[in-house]
């Protein structure tokens, strides 16, 4: 396919800044490095722009060639950028603004002006909303892990408080640079209280349930995902900041046990309690629900969001149990439920040319392993270290797992324009 001819140095220089603006957008609502990049690449070749780009987790470096004096003379755009985060809702309108674009049903200076036109501050009823999403998804976390109904209201109570923090850091640096020490400090500080004082409780599965949502589960995926794209410095770059949310979750707790000790509570543990098949069910559904809350998704989006939870949650009990696929050695669940949710994303973006993320983010959220990689580090912080690296070694095998999944359902289905 021959690239078209740009006819104006003024139509080059707003396909150069539309281009840019959508790399900004992608890049702040999620998409790894190698999806960007190549999706980038796709649009620039279709307006017809001679592009090269380099992407990582806190910028973008951008430059186009002039088309009348070539690449020396051409736009370079060094972008510094925050770390992005899931929005599935923006980036649904992000992408249906670039088909307006490259259908020629918008210009480019109308798609820039669209893309910006994104950027709206949350109302307090979305704030509210996100906050108590926390608390379901903590709430369900703990039901789905075995814990009993106390357990259950307990981390959702606590959830909401992680809720309200995370909340509050969002308009305040401070605050947001030590969120999850914080966040982990709270909820162990209120954990600990309920167990000594009111009821026992399954307590590391409540602190877990609890602080769930940051857990940097997600991000490992990427991460691996991105170094086995060969987006080796993005990879790093993604790993070591999934690290260090680790680290501060893990001094968080860490530091509220020993406030718990000097105050002389002692916790009261309770016995796991196994759930019955609709209990199963419900917790999954409020699961579901919230996580469609906290990816930001578009009211219409939401059933599928919470359909795609729920498939791949089913695909991994159906290859971890009823093909036999899970052993000591290999997450045969994860694999099989990565490789299933990234074709069938892939065949829905295809057929409904829209992104396949709606259905491949959620789908995967309830396999990543970030609770793993917690309890690796906690174990090490309380000098069990042998027990802590056969758990690092659990949470390696469970990431390869399901990101070879993904891998090999992206051969089987090839996505749609990377996105």
């Amino acid at each position: 396919m021959t690239a078209p001819v740009l006819n104006s140095q003024s139509t080059y220089e707003a396909q150069a800044g539309f281009v840019a603006e959508l790399a900004t957008r992608l890049h702040a609502y999620g998409t790894t490095s190698q999806r960007l990049e190549g999706a980038i690449l796709g649009v620039a070749h279709r307006l017809g722009l001679e592009c090269e780009v380099w992407s990582n987790p806190t910028g973008i470096i951008l430059s186009f060639a002039d088309p009348v004096r070539g690449q020396q003379n051409g736009i370079t755009r060094v972008l510094r950028l925050a770390p992005g985060d899931q929005n599935l809702g923006r980036l649904a309108a992000t992408d249906a603004i670039a088909e307006d674009v490259l259908a020629g049903r918008m210009d480019p200076a109308a798609g820039l002006a669209a893309l910006k036109a994104l950027d709206r501050p949350a109302s307090r009823f979305s704030q509210a909303l996100n906050a108590f999403s926390f608390g379901l998804s903590a709430a369900a976390v703990a039901a789905l892990l075995g814990a009993g109904w106390v357990d259950v209201a307990t981390s959702g109570l606590i959830g909401i408080v992680i809720g309200v923090l995370y909340v509050l850091a969002a308009g305040r640096p401070r605050l947001s640079e030590a969120l999850e020490a914080i966040a982990a400090l709270v909820a162990t500080l209120l954990a600990a209280a309920v167990a000594t004082w009111i009821a026992p409780l399954s307590f590391k599965t409540v602190i877990i349930s609890s602080l769930i949502v940051l857990m940097p589960g997600l991000m490992l995926t990427n991460a691996v995902s991105e170094l086995s794209s060969q987006q080796l410095m993005s990879g790093t770059a993604r790993f070591a900041g999934a690290l260090m949310i680790l680290m501060k979750l893990t001094f968080g707790t860490v530091a509220a046990m020993q406030v718990v000790g000097l105050l002389g509570w002692v916790p009261q543990e309770a016995v796991a309690q196994p759930l019955s098949p609709l209990a199963e069910l419900a917790a999954l559904l409020v699961a579901a629900y919230a996580f469609a809350v906290l990816f930001q998704a578009s009211a219409r989006d939401y059933p599928l969001v919470m359909a795609a939870v729920l498939l791949g949650y089913a695909l991994t009990r159906v290859g971890g149990e009823l093909l036999g696929l899970a052993s000591d050695n290999f997450a045969g669940g994860a694999f099989f439920a990565g490789m299933g949710i990234a074709a069938i994303s892939n065949a829905y973006g295809r057929w409904r040319n829209r992104p396949g993320a709606l259905i491949r983010v959620p789908g995967i959220i309830l396999l990543v392993p970030g609770s793993v990689g917690f309890r690796s580090l906690n174990f090490v912080m309380e000098r069990d270290v042998w027990l802590g690296l056969d758990t690092a070694f659990v949470l390696l095998s469970a990431l390869i797992a399901l990101v070879a999944g993904l891998l090999f359902g992206n051969l089987i289905v090839p996505s749609r324009r990377n996105i």
